[in-house]
């Protein structure tokens, strides 16, 4: 059993949902291998073979974790299964009490360099169709999370009780629970940004890094680290860890206007472990947890982090852009 039965102690967690946990950690332990034994038994796992709904080029580990999880999942009580990797809902089962929405593999962009990669997942109530169980609130999911494939393989989930970390014993294969009631460190000098997009972001965006970047000479008064993993999965799993905020805002280039990032399957779980964990989510200026999926493979920006971070990326929206380009002009270090 990939999940230790210990695992759930003091959690109300159903048995048909545990279920589905369990062949999620088992297809994630099996992918876990294969990543660690990428060039030994599979030639390329990192080589292109299409294009997903998203218009995103598709890495042969992308179909092939979806594939996985599909099948796995197949006979459970997941009624609807929405992919990254599919145009549409895909049914399951006529009768299942669940809908699993997932992005099979997060980061594949890194795959062939060894960087840590992932996977996201939201479990919503299964609705009489397709559409009403995943075009909802995100703030009526059942359970979110992600498996983290790196040094360590990592599954990190909330029920909406506190969010639990679980650490793959390889000599087992379990995912055993080792720390409960995960919580985002409250002090940290670290951010995540594409800082070459700079020329792109909305003024407040610019002026929260300007301000950053100023450091200790600067209005915030402290130095600052900037980090980059370009992992979803990766960062959130360093923010739950260390603290920090990460960005990935809105800017002004065709096909991010409205961000970039997929609110269903992206957005909605890392926002909900977050905010389970004493932090922040919004689209910059509104909490994530209160928008709605309007259509399955829809975008959002996405900032999250330790709370006090994601509130003062918050206030800089607040301000009107005139007047943020006023009151910051000058002090930009990105600008010529």
């Amino acid at each position: 059993m990939p999940l230790d039965q210990p695992a759930f102690a003091g959690t109300e967690v159903p048995a048909q949902l545990q279920q589905v946990m369990n062949r999620l950690a088992a297809v994630g332990a099996d992918l876990a291998r294969r990543i660690a034994r990428g060039g030994l038994d599979d030639a390329d796992l990192a080589g292109a073979v299409g294009v997903n709904a998203g218009g995103d080029g598709q890495k042969a580990l992308d179909v092939i974790a979806d594939d996985a999880f599909r099948d796995a999942l197949t006979g459970t009580a997941v009624r609807f299964y929405a992919s990254e990797e599919q145009d549409d809902v895909v049914t399951l089962g006529p009768t299942g009490d669940l809908a699993l929405a997932i992005d099979p593999l997060d980061g594949s962009s890194n795959i062939d360099v060894n960087v840590s990669i992932g996977t996201i997942f939201s479990i919503f109530p299964a609705a009489e169709t397709a559409e009403a169980s995943f075009l909802r609130p995100a703030s009526e999911q059942i359970a979110g999370g992600y498996i983290i494939y790196g040094p360590q393989c990592c599954l990190v989930v909330t029920f909406g009780a506190g969010v639990l970390k679980y650490v793959l014993d390889s000599d087992t294969r379990q995912f055993r629970l080792v720390q409960t009631n995960v919580q985002v460190p409250a002090k940290s000098s670290e951010f995540a940004i594409n800082a070459s997009n700079y020329r792109h972001w909305p003024q407040p965006i610019r002026s929260y890094v300007d301000d950053l970047v100023a450091g200790a000479e600067g209005p915030r008064g402290k130095n600052f680290n900037m980090r980059w993993i370009a992992s979803l999965v990766a960062e959130t799993h360093r923010i739950l860890t260390r603290g920090g905020i990460f960005l990935y805002p809105r800017d002004d280039r065709k096909g991010y206007e409205n961000g970039r990032l997929r609110l269903l399957y992206e957005g909605a779980p890392i926002a909900f472990l977050l905010v389970q964990a004493g932090g922040g989510a919004t689209d910059g200026a509104d909490p994530l947890m209160g928008q709605t999926v309007t259509s399955l493979h829809v975008r959002t920006p996405l900032i999250f982090g330790s709370a006090d971070k994601v509130a003062r990326v918050a206030a800089y929206h607040d301000l009107p852009e005139e007047e943020t380009s006023a009151l910051f002009g000058k002090r930009g270090l990105f600008r010529s």
